[in-house]
């Protein structure tokens, strides 16, 4: 017999170095044929980090994702971008870039308004094209600008951005500080079914909201969500490290158990697009936030279907199975006390 429970958790996640001074630079560049030139000493490991650093200058210059041209980064050579985690890659250096490009499309309109003789408000450049707003000549690609611009007017286009969260150090006495600039909040709610037999637990789906700030790759941000949930589930209901007598008992993946396809749930992620009003560009992070929430979301669901309160992790067949005979016990023990008493 099986029974199915729900269980709701919120959470909340301080974003980039925590109690430390975060920041990351970046150099722009308009270059021939109206690409555009990023030197910024960003690491990609897989998060996808360099795709939303090309929307973004993709959308402030006025070019497309394509033609963004990311540099060496190496930092003996470029400005510092500092590490990947914390969830801070999109928040600082997304920022960093925004500011950057910002500067440089600044010095652009300027650059062109002096060439037709009009006001830079009236400068606009989208999808590689740059024109004057209401006017049927002054028009021409992104490329032809920038040879104009070097060819007759001898400008170069260049940018520079720095980001910069600000925080304050613990106070070594009362521990008071303002340990991070921005925060990211979520809730998620996570439905399983309980075998009461067995005490083996499935996950059948997980209903995840977050606040994100501004969103710059929808697709991404889900994919993130998804990947933390799965994360949280092997927390909750598999992954145990554990020791005897100082020696690891969990050495290798043959005991330290992680989900597999078969025990993926559905996912549902629901994106709050409220853009941070402390950052330039909106944006915050999601990377480690979306994991929080998850396993205490399914410890309650399973505590919804069998009323078995697991309090250490993971929630193993074998403690849940525990929990569900003791409470079974339990109900017996009333249940002949009841008697006895109308005895």
């Amino acid at each position: 017999m099986k029974k199915r429970g729900r269980g709701v958790a919120c959470g909340w996640y301080g974003i980039a170095r925590t109690a430390a001074m975060d920041r990351a630079a970046v150099w722009v560049e308009l270059d021939d044929g109206g690409t555009v030139k990023i030197a910024t000493g960003v690491t990609e490991i897989g998060e996808g980090v360099l795709t939303g650093l090309c929307q973004i200058a993709a959308h402030v210059m006025g070019v497309r994702p394509d033609d963004i041209v990311l540099g060496d980064n190496d930092t003996a050579r470029v400005p510092e971008a500092a590490h990947a985690g914390a969830t801070r890659m999109t928040y600082m250096i997304g920022n960093a870039v925004s500011v950057a490009c910002t500067e440089a499309m600044t010095k652009f309109k300027r650059a062109m308004a002096d060439y037709w003789v009009v006001d830079p408000a009236a400068i606009h450049a989208e999808n590689r094209q740059v024109w004057v707003a209401h006017s049927a000549t002054m028009k021409m690609s992104m490329s032809e600008a920038v040879h104009v611009l070097k060819k007759d007017k001898g400008i170069v286009i260049v940018g520079s951005g720095l980001f910069t969260s600000a925080h304050t150090s613990l106070d070594p006495d009362n521990g008071e500080a303002t340990p991070w600039q921005s925060y990211v909040f979520g809730a998620q709610i996570a439905e399983v079914e309980v075998d009461l037999d067995t005490g083996e637990v499935q996950v059948l789906g997980v209903w995840a909201a977050h606040d994100v700030g501004r969103v710059v790759n929808p697709q991404q941000v889900e994919g993130q969500i998804e990947g933390g949930i799965v994360m949280g589930l092997g927390h909750a209901l598999m992954e145990e490290y554990s020791q005897t007598a100082g020696q690891v008992t969990t050495p290798g993946f043959a005991k330290y158990i992680l989900p597999t396809a078969v025990d993926i749930p559905n996912m549902h992620s629901i994106l709050i697009s409220e853009p941070d009003p402390k950052t330039p560009l909106g944006v915050k992070g999601i990377g480690e936030p979306c994991i929080t929430p998850t396993a205490p979301a399914i410890i309650n669901a399973i505590y919804d279907a069998v009323g078995v309160r697991i309090t250490s992790l993971p929630a193993t067949p074998e403690k849940v199975l525990a929990g569900i005979l003791k409470n079974k016990k339990n109900q017996q023990t009333v249940s002949k006390e009841k008697l006895a008493a109308f005895a």
